[in-house]
């Protein structure tokens, strides 16, 4: 059996630092992998060597903030538009004109804006979790999609995204709760769904009335690991990063709503998609509920060539259920993105 190797590299241009991994032919076709907060490009760990087995050109990098790539002091440092600016200038590093990009979570916004932003430097795009016309035309926009009789305007302003507005208004006693210990914070967040929970009102939806994440404590708790989403070594890795770098950069892709707005103002032909665009939607995300929210209906509409598949997973789907993505995304790009198959 031949064993895909992985490897680390950088691109480096005058006003940033792409740490990436990559694996696969270099001639193959390109699909970038971004991931979203907390995460690393390890969080591609599972994806990435499928795709090279098959002939693609995998490449994940570590986003801005993240990992051994570029680290910024301000909060507009970590808007969408610099963000996709990273993006660019890694595919043009690599060489290639066009990729398939797929995202999660944060990296979901970067790769909706790619499509609506440059459409040109796209063979197709795949996102978990995020739909689009949500999170990357910023918060306010994303609350006429809340489900109001689980979350009563009353009780919870801004539903399951209240935990953005504690960004917003606390940020440093946000940061200072994950930095206080990255290692039992990544413990605590990185968990396996379970059907049910979505019929009621998820954690995040608490925190501004409970001063903060876990509670208002001080400090993440320290809980079992889920190992059906990660491994102590892989858990390790992701701590080791955090601890270096800090919460500030990953916390910092919250403080940016009215500048992403106005962004997403600038997306392209009126900001409809025909790219070939599949979406991978979480039965069991707690916060990013697309079954009995319309959440994922307004992409139904600027999404002209859509592909939807449920997955029966929590909100980390690419380390949850690694091989229901990997047959998802293979088959996708077999039926809907025939060109770009590896020849």
């Amino acid at each position: 059996m031949t064993v895909t190797t992985i490897t680390e590299n950088v691109a480096k241009s005058a006003r940033h630092t792409s740490f990436y991994l990559e694996a696969g032919p270099e001639g193959g076709p390109l699909v970038i992998f971004v991931h979203g907060w907390p995460e690393l490009s390890l969080s591609w760990r599972h994806q990435l060597p499928v795709l090279a087995g098959l002939g693609f050109h995998a490449v994940a990098p570590d986003m801005r903030g993240y990992g051994g790539s570029s680290l910024y002091k301000r909060h507009s440092d970590y808007a969408q538009r610099e963000v996709v600016a990273d993006m660019i200038e890694l595919l043009d590093h690599l060489g290639h004109e066009k990729a398939v990009w797929v995202g999660h979570d944060w990296g979901s916004p970067t790769v909706w804006n790619i499509a609506s932003h440059h459409p040109e430097r796209c063979h197709a795009v795949a996102n978990l979790c995020i739909p689009y016309h949500t999170l990357e035309r910023g918060l306010d926009y994303c609350l006429q999609y809340i489900d109001r009789d689980l979350y009563p305007e009353e009780e919870f302003p801004a539903g399951q995204w209240e935990y953005v507005r504690f960004y917003e208004e606390n940020f440093d006693k946000a940061c200072s709760v994950f930095d206080a210990n990255p290692y039992n914070s990544v413990k605590a967040l990185f968990r396996k769904g379970k059907p049910g929970y979505t019929d009621r009102p998820a954690l995040t939806a608490y925190m501004r009335q409970t001063n903060g994440w876990y509670g208002g404590a001080d400090e993440a708790p320290d809980i079992p690991r889920d190992g059906d989403v990660i491994t102590e070594e892989d858990l390790r890795v992701y701590a080791a990063a955090l601890t270096r770098n800090g919460f500030f950069g990953p916390d910092s892709y919250y403080m940016n709503n009215p500048a992403n707005a106005d962004y997403a103002k600038e997306a392209v032909n009126g900001g409809y998609i025909d790219l070939p665009t599949l979406f991978l939607l979480a039965e069991y995300d707690y916060t990013a509920e697309c079954l009995r929210s319309p959440l994922a209906e307004p992409m139904k509409e600027y999404c002209r060539n859509l592909t939807i598949r449920n997955i029966k997973c929590g909100h980390w789907m690419a380390q949850e259920k690694p091989r229901e993505v990997n047959a998802a995304l293979i088959h996708w790009l077999a039926t809907s993105v025939p060109e770009v198959w590896p020849g």
